[in-house]
């Protein structure tokens, strides 16, 4: 009579299983790799694409000569043909890191500026990171034949999106939307990055909005509540050049 051929058995402190294990647990593993790897390209392809925004690191140091508005964030406001614009353009300005330019901006504030960093790009959203040899100062000479047009209302609105800061929107952090961004978009807007408000559907042919309170200064730190959250906020739309500008009532807000 023939020996009875002994049960492979696991030993966890053996070099190595039992041959007879060997394909299973090949098989196993490779199901296990291949759940996870499909685990994970499901998650990824769930989330939103998160855009064009960058650091124009190619473009290298650029400077540029416009007018400065201090609030409610400051702004540098530039003549057409200044970086390339055929129009008049607005652009968000900030200091490096977390760090807003209220401070440098505010004793500038509607007076011909030099300004010098490194751009970011969304879209029609620029922001300069101010600093460098420029930096952020009084212009060495006049801006020809400009001056800021005066701010055009375009009525009151309610509008659905997200309100992030504008730095990490606009490619300092990919994404830099949703929940997840939620604590380093705060600490942004603590620091004095200009918050903006992302909506759902364009407005004006625009989907960013440069927010201020109803009284056109910086928001209270009760906004701190409602970033990275899908929200309805009611307030007066205005656009100085190129750049839209919601003046909202935080109170107005709701949860969606």
């Amino acid at each position: 009579m023939a020996k009875k051929k002994p049960d492979p058995f696991f030993i966890g402190w053996a070099k190595k299983p039992p041959k007879s294990l060997h394909g299973f647990l090949f098989f196993i593993s490779a199901a296990l790799v291949g759940a996870a790897a499909g685990v994970a390209f499901g998650i990824g392809s769930s989330l939103p694409d998160p855009g064009d925004a960058r650091f124009a690191w190619g473009a290298g140091y650029q400077t540029f000569t416009g007018y400065v508005d201090a609030k409610p964030y400051p702004l540098l406001r530039l003549p057409a043909g200044e970086g390339g614009r055929s129009k008049p353009h607005a652009m968000l300005i900030s200091g490096i890191g977390k760090r807003g330019m209220q401070q440098l901006a505010g004793p500038l504030s509607g007076m011909p500026v030099d300004a010098g960093g490194i751009l970011l790009k969304r879209g029609n959203l620029d922001m300069l990171q101010v600093g460098g040899r420029v930096s952020l100062r009084a212009a060495e000479t006049p801006v020809p034949n400009f001056t800021p047009a005066q701010a055009e209302q375009l009525g009151k609105w309610r509008l659905t999106g997200e309100i992030c800061d504008g730095k990490c929107y606009n490619g300092a952090m990919r994404p830099g939307t949703g929940l997840a961004h939620k604590a380093c978009a705060n600490l942004c807007i603590i620091g004095g990055i200009p918050p903006v408000f992302v909506t759902v559907t364009p407005l004006l042919g625009q989907t960013f909005f440069l927010l201020a309170d109803e009284n056109g200064e910086p928001l209270s730190s009760d906004v701190e509540d409602w970033v990275a959250l899908l929200i309805s906020l009611e307030g007066e739309v205005e656009r100085r050049d190129d750049l839209m500008i919601f003046k909202v009532k935080l109170d107005s807000a709701k949860q969606l």
